[in-house]
């Protein structure tokens, strides 16, 4: 029988270790590698070639959705599934649209993983409960209304995404030049366009902006560097 191979992407050690205790035992699924940041994630994944990603949100250097958005591009034969704290509708969507399989909440995780991997390997969607049960009510809401659900206009770019996450996690113009490999130049342009998007001016408030939507965790913010 051909094992569905499952890439582990969160960078709390013991979350990782959880998962792969919860996954073992399973004859059908194999762990083929763990990442810690989202940028080793999607390295990996294109290394490895796994069959579904289980993703964490909040990794530092890149964080899950964007390890999502540049995994499901250049791998569409691999699923990726959201695992996360956080139950936000805004991202919940943003995942989606960046082409997650799935996502499920981590309080209910242990319930849900196994079908959620499996589910995922065999092209279908899966979604904790709860998120369903919203996701059902927002598109019934918007069919009796018969107003189209709206996309949002303001969404970062995956570049400028990386860039507000660096920018957060205390990094200065020079630093994230090099960390991405482009100019400082380019650096100082997305900045603008990320104050300009959120319509944010300074960096303390970029950084609680990217904590509440859990792009960085609180505990990996630093003392911001203008």
């Amino acid at each position: 029988m051909q094992k569905i191979k499952v890439l582990l992407a969160d960078d709390h050690t013991v979350v990782r270790q959880g998962l792969r205790a919860l996954l073992v035992v399973e004859g059908d699924i194999e762990i083929v590698g763990e990442a810690d940041t989202g940028r080793q994630a999607v390295m990996m994944a294109k290394k490895l070639l796994p069959d579904v990603v289980v993703m964490d949100i909040a990794m530092p250097l890149l964080n899950g959705l964007e390890a999502t958005r540049q995994i499901t591009r250049q791998l569409p034969a691999t699923k990726v599934l959201v695992l996360s704290s956080y139950s936000d509708d805004e991202y919940v969507q943003q995942l989606t649209e960046a082409g997650a399989a799935g996502y499920l909440v981590k309080q209910t995780a242990a319930n849900d993983l196994l079908k959620a991997i499996r589910e995922a390997h065999k092209g279908n969607a899966f979604f904790s409960p709860a998120i369903a049960k919203r996701l059902r009510d927002h598109c019934r809401e918007a069919f009796v209304s018969g107003q189209p659900v709206r996309k949002r206009t303001d969404y970062l770019t995956s570049r400028e995404a990386e860039v507000l996450q660096l920018i957060a996690e205390g990094q200065a113009n020079k630093q994230i030049a090099a960390e991405l490999c482009i100019s400082i130049k380019t650096v100082e342009k997305h900045r603008q366009q990320v104050m300009n998007k959120l319509n944010i001016h300074d960096v303390a408030g970029l950084t609680r902006h990217a904590i509440s939507k859990g792009i960085i965790e609180s505990t990996v913010a630093t003392k911001p560097i203008a």
